[in-house]
């Protein structure tokens, strides 16, 4: 089997799909990386997809886009291979999360599902393709996420430090790396960026809050903070994880529903929900945590790491760049290192994560 494998991401901020291509030997390697961002009808597509807003008959969209995913999947696991020298036969597998569309693990018949047709992917790159990662652990019982926490491990545990890593996407979660006389654990702490993303969209027509610069010129508005932590999630118990179903635009606007906020204290607000929902995870679960390595978008967030570290008082927060990879690749690199791991026959999921019956091989494998 080659050491090399590709890992397609795209998460909840559905933005563009993330490509990195792995080299695993006695240490894993990042050889090159590639963002191919969403066209904009196709980000619309899944945006009104995943708020109900069908244009026609749901089925003939959720099938137009789970093809048109595939194709820009394909585009960007061809686009970080020609970046090397490497050839197709030179990659042991493709592992695709693909598009999370629904997630709903706690249901009457519980399921989650991403999309990006892996026969697409399969067949336009010539490459093997693993994907449907989640869907295994859903059937024995687990939420089926977050599924990085053992990468994390493989990865950025240390048997003499307790660490914690903290992936600041879309939603938020946090990987507790106790030292070798603890377990593994993690869960989803709640909205990442997505909120503020929303909100910069909403009011500044950008994107995301470049560095937070518009939540550092607010003031946190205390009453609006305890009504978002009100929700039942922050005080449920993991394992446990969130989506855009839950902590969306319609949950924000019942929040909001009779305030008159000026837009930056809402940012403002909105930063601080994101940094205390993460720091209070930390503290609760892994009190004795010395190390909290930071990875994805909000890594960058200036301001956002300002009010971590504020909450996080005596802890040293760096990103995951000290230890290897660069904070945008960690989660593709993920499923690079769960399509291997598949392939090798080795489980890829932590029941103590994701409360699964027991551990499992993960995903299904698409010849070339």
């Amino acid at each position: 089997m080659s050491d090399c494998f590709i890992g397609l991401m795209s998460g909840t901020s559905t933005d563009g799909v993330d490509a990195a291509l792995l080299e695993f030997t006695s240490v894993a390697r990042l050889l090159s990386t590639h963002f191919l961002p969403y066209p904009q009808t196709v980000r619309k597509g899944l945006l009104d997809f995943a708020g109900g807003k069908y244009a026609g008959d749901a089925i003939d969209q959720l099938g137009a886009l789970d093809n048109a995913l595939g194709e820009l999947f394909a585009e960007a696991a061809l686009a970080v291979l020609a970046k090397t020298r490497l050839s197709r036969t030179d990659i042991g597998a493709i592992g695709s999360h693909g598009q999370t569309v629904r997630h709903r693990p706690a249901g009457q018949y519980p399921f989650t599902l991403q999309i990006a047709d892996p026969n697409v992917i399969a067949a336009r790159t010539g490459i093997a393709t693993v994907a449907d990662f989640r869907r295994r652990d859903v059937a024995l019982g687990g939420q089926g996420a977050p599924l990085v926490p053992a990468f994390h491990n493989a990865m950025f545990a240390d048997h003499k430090e307790a660490r914690v890593v903290v992936n600041i996407g879309g939603i938020a979660n946090v990987t507790l790396l106790p030292t070798e006389r603890g377990r593994v654990s993690g869960f989803d702490t709640g909205p990442g960026n997505l909120l503020m993303d929303a909100w910069s969209r909403a009011y500044l027509q950008q994107s995301h809050d470049e560095n937070g610069a518009f939540a550092a010129s607010g003031t946190v508005n205390a009453a609006l903070l305890q009504a978002l932590l009100a929700d039942e999630y922050f005080q449920r118990r993991p394992p446990k994880s969130t989506g855009r179903e839950h902590f969306g635009e319609v949950w924000l606007a019942e929040k909001l529903r009779g305030r008159n906020l000026a837009p930056a204290d809402v940012m403002a607000t909105l930063c601080e929900l994101t940094a205390y929902s993460i720091a209070n995870a930390i503290a609760s679960h892994a009190p004795h945590a010395a190390r909290v390595l930071l990875c994805g978008g909000g890594a960058h967030n200036a301001h956002l790491l300002k009010r971590l570290a504020a909450d996080l008082p005596q802890r040293i927060i760096t990103t995951t760049e000290d230890f290897g990879i660069h904070p945008d690749w960690v989660e593709a690199a993920a499923f690079a290192w769960l399509a291997r791991e598949t392939l090798a026959g080795r489980p890829g999921n932590l029941p103590a994560v994701t409360g699964a019956r027991r551990p499992a091989v993960l995903g299904a494998i698409y010849s070339a």
